[in-house]
């Protein structure tokens, strides 16, 4: 029975699937075919009244698609379509020479009801008929939509840039989610594709109503030679069979292809809205009393006119009227119900709080004033959120984890220049940023001076100047840094990312990280957590390393360390310790990357011995020998870093907690290391003592 069903289940994808992804090679054969193969009569009436029947459909459906992405297709259909009539302009044309001279059947009853019935077999007639369907197809309607389509594409390839800083602002922001900004650029691309495509594809319209005068040139006369040479008839009888056959065969072509234009002006001129074009003309065309009421005078005026048909004029007049009293009775219904929407209602008692009126406070925040507002506002093309977005990635790709998204709002109780970046609603960072100049930054060693205003440098504190535009060349050539306002931000930030991370990494963070691993290492998570340790005590762990802005992409190798010291340590800090040795050679590697030999920051040895004496006691400094110590570290790391070292200290791997804690409350930017971090084959040189002379 199983195989059974498996051998029906198979039967059902060799059947269905395939079908369809052949069916656009097997129409194009199809179509490829009838330019070669004969076709009988009947087989022409078919096709064309399935020609005509196809324009009409794509006509109705441009009419109620309410986007051009609703019908994306479209520049396909209307190559199937061209491909079509053009085919079956090939085909009777075949069977009108061959057979043309047997009657007007010959080359099908459609053809002969739109030769004889419709222009009442005069060929004359169907002449100028053909040609001005042709003039109207070729001069107006196609030519209209070709370059509406053109200027349609030129304009949606110039807006891509900004619709896509929009749905980036939107994203960081919080408003949409990846999966729905993801699909927002896929419209836009998709959007800009159909407009580009709709440009060409106009192109076969125009083309295929070339070919159908053409065509039907060549028909006539090459109906009158064969018909007089080969069928011995006479130039009227001839004229007569073969023009008007052609002219039938014109029409039956030219006035689906007319439909097909005319859908493709409507795709192409409509304007975006939630209403098709139907709807948009009524409820933008008969909506003004106003008009109608002039509309109906102007027509009752030509309606008095001697020798106008006054019936037909007064009809128009008398309906143009009643349609504008009875727009005019519901402007005034409208205007009474919102008489008695506005009337003040009875006032009612204070609703009671409720827990919709908590507001949780955003993880992180940035505050702009209203000269800053610029540089957030995709529609005046700031650069700033996507800035904000790279630096998001890339702290996610160097520290391990997401952090959190940034809320952006304006703030008029700011300066107009002032940004506040805010952290749990607490300030952890406030400086100026001027939209339109450059901060040239002195890293040090600069060879002139600029006039501007003169700061610092929010990220890092470095000397700095705002300057103009026409001063930024010299400040590069005298050997500034210099970046724009939205840069300025962007750099704040990432720098207080990298400090408060340990404070962004929070319990919903840690069990994100947890999936990402168990998605690879399902049996290592399992073995640590819940098993060795708790939730609380790996994030305090993780928080821990981050704290000393040490990554934490690493997490097989976290978990393995935990997996074999956990079960008999559940202290945070100690965990911490042994994780570094884990990690030492990613620590090393991100300190001293590309250098064989590590020059760093060693302890003297009688002031190690003391603090030593210090940690094996009651864990605590003495007031005075703290003082001392975090005097020689500043000059010693001033020293070091003179020389274009690392600012690392290396230490016993016992002290290393305890001076890394006490040290790094001034010197943010001092890495303390342990000997027990440092790999085996790396080389290690103090250069700097401290506590030395």
């Amino acid at each position: 029975m199983k195989a059974l069903n498996n051998y029906l289940g198979q039967r059902d994808w060799m059947g269905n699937v395939p079908m369809k992804l052949l069916a656009g090679p097997v129409l194009i054969l199809m179509i490829l075919s009838m330019m070669i193969l004969p076709l009988p009569p009947f087989a022409l009436d078919l096709l064309f009244t399935f020609n005509i029947a196809l324009a009409v459909m794509v006509l109705l459906v441009s009419m109620f698609t309410q986007k051009p992405l609703d019908f994306a297709a479209f520049p396909a259909v209307l190559l199937f379509t061209t491909l079509l009539r053009l085919s079956l302009n090939v085909a009777s044309t075949r069977v009108i020479l061959m057979e043309g001279h047997q009657g007007g059947d010959s080359a099908g009853k459609v053809i002969e009801a739109f030769g004889e019935f419709l222009l009442g077999g005069n060929f004359a007639v169907g002449l100028v008929v053909f040609l001005i369907l042709v003039i109207i197809n070729f001069m107006v309607i196609t030519k209209g939509a070709g370059r509406i389509a053109e200027v349609g594409a030129r304009f949606m390839l110039d807006a891509m840039p900004g619709k896509q800083m929009a749905i980036d602002a939107d994203l960081n922001a919080g408003l949409i989610g990846e999966d729905d900004a993801r699909q927002r650029r896929s419209d836009v691309a998709q959007e800009a594709d159909f407009y580009g495509s709709m440009d060409g594809a106009s192109k076969f319209v125009r083309g295929d109503a070339m070919a159908g005068l053409v065509i039907m040139v060549v028909n006539v006369i090459g109906g009158l030679l064969i018909g007089m040479l080969q069928h011995d008839m006479d130039f009227g009888s001839a004229a007569r069979t073969y023009t008007l056959m052609t002219i039938g065969d014109g029409l039956v072509a030219q006035i689906p292809a007319l439909v097909i234009s005319t859908a493709a002006g409507v795709t192409v001129s409509r304007v975006t809205t939630d209403q098709d074009v139907g709807q948009q003309m009524i409820s933008q065309l008969f909506v003004n009393p106003q008009v109608m009421i002039l509309a109906a005078a102007v027509m009752g005026l030509l309606g008095l006119v001697p020798g106008m048909p006054n019936l037909v004029f007064l009809i128009f007049t008398a309906l143009l009227g009643g349609l504008a009293w009875w727009l005019l009775r519901q402007k005034e219904r409208r205007l009474v119900e919102e008489e008695i929407a506005t009337e003040p209602q009875p006032r009612s008692e204070a609703p009671e709080a409720s827990w919709e009126d908590v507001q949780l406070v955003d993880t992180l925040g940035l505050e702009v004033g209203h000269r800053l507002i610029p540089l957030v506002d995709a529609r005046q093309q700031g650069e700033l959120l996507g800035r904000i977005k790279s630096v998001r990635k890339k702290f996610a790709q160097e520290v391990g984890f997401l952090p959190p998204v940034v809320h952006i709002r304006d703030n008029l109780e700011l300066g107009a220049n002032t940004y506040l970046l805010t952290l749990k609603s607490a300030e952890i960072g406030r400086a100026e940023a001027f939209p339109g100049q450059w901060l040239a930054i002195d890293p040090g060693q600069v060879t002139g001076e600029l006039k501007g205003m003169m700061t610092q440098d929010p990220a890092f504190g470095l000397p700095a100047v705002w300057v103009d535009t026409g001063q930024r060349e010299h400040a590069q050539v005298y050997g500034y840094t210099v970046v724009d306002a939205s840069t300025v931000v962007a750099t704040h930030l990432n720098h207080l990312l990298h400090r408060y991370a340990a404070e962004m990494l929070g319990r919903s963070e840690v069990q994100k990280l947890l999936d990402k691993l168990s998605e690879e290492q399902q049996g290592l998570v399992e073995d640590v957590v819940p098993k060795a340790i708790s939730l609380t005590v790996l994030q305090r762990l993780l928080q821990n390393l981050l704290d000393e802005e040490v990554s934490i992409r690493d997490m097989r190798t976290i978990f393995d360390c935990l997996a074999e010291h956990a079960p008999q340590q559940q202290d945070a800090n100690e965990l911490t310790a042994m994780v570094r040795i884990a990690l030492g050679r990613g620590i090393t590697q991100q300190w001293f990357a590309g250098r064989e030999e590590l020059k760093v920051i060693g302890l003297e040895s009688q002031l190690e011995q003391i603090l030593t004496q210090a940690m094996n006691g009651n864990g605590a400094l003495e007031p005075g020998l703290a003082e001392t110590l975090m005097t020689e570290a500043e000059k010693a790391l001033e020293r070091h870093e003179a020389s274009g070292e690392p600012p690392v200290l290396v230490v016993q791997h016992g002290l290393r907690a305890l001076l890394s804690r006490f040290l790094r409350r001034r010197l943010r930017h001092l890495v303390v290391m342990s000997q027990a971090e440092i790999p085996d084959d790396r080389t290690l040189r103090v250069t700097t003592l401290l506590g030395g002379r």
